[in-house]
């Protein structure tokens, strides 16, 4: 039971610890990919664009920040019955070996939690940024939008300056003729 006791430990930590990792690469990924995003809205053709561009890869961080705690409970699940599985096995109760088994049970949850906590709080504040992000490439649309709006309204006026004035010297042709 001792081997079956340190896989699972071994297991849990490793899958923990891949994931931690993961949730710490693609945070710094998209921390760098928005703060490049911002500074180049221009690039984007759409809202759609940017908004899928944006949340790459947060739905992994979301994932993660999801199931770590239940990874490090199974952890602990599995650590309590091999405890539980021990005391049965054991002549007598010793209560050093029971409170040593529950307490490394435990530390599955607790690492599981560690892990959770940052994506989550970093999956927060990423999404705060894509809106932010998203809302000053709506206004820059809002404004480019109002500058076409107004190039329109005076580009009329122009035309109807021009045709009357290519007009006018080809009358004066006619005439001399």
């Amino acid at each position: 039971m001792e081997l079956i006791k340190e896989i699972v430990d071994i297991a849990i930590v490793a899958i923990l610890g891949c994931m931690g990792f993961l949730a710490m690469l693609f945070t710094i990924e998209r921390m760098l990919f928005l703060r490049k995003a911002r500074k180049q809205l221009h690039r984007f053709s759409s809202a759609t664009l940017l908004e899928q561009a944006c949340t790459n890869n947060l739905t992994t961080l979301h994932i993660i920040y999801s199931n770590a705690p239940y990874i490090g409970l199974l952890g602990t699940v599995v650590g309590i019955m091999i405890t539980f599985y021990d005391m049965g096995q054991a002549s007598s109760i010793d209560t050093a070996h029971i409170m040593t088994g529950l307490s490394l049970a435990l530390y599955a949850t607790a690492l599981g939690l560690v892990v959770a906590i940052p994506t989550l709080i970093a999956y927060n504040g990423l999404n705060r940024k894509v809106a932010v992000i998203c809302a000053m490439f709506s206004e820059l649309q809002d404004q480019q939008q109002a500058e076409q709006a107004e190039q329109a309204e005076q580009a009329p006026a122009v035309l109807h300056d021009a045709p009357a004035a290519t007009a006018e010297p080809a009358a004066n042709e006619v005439a001399a003729a």
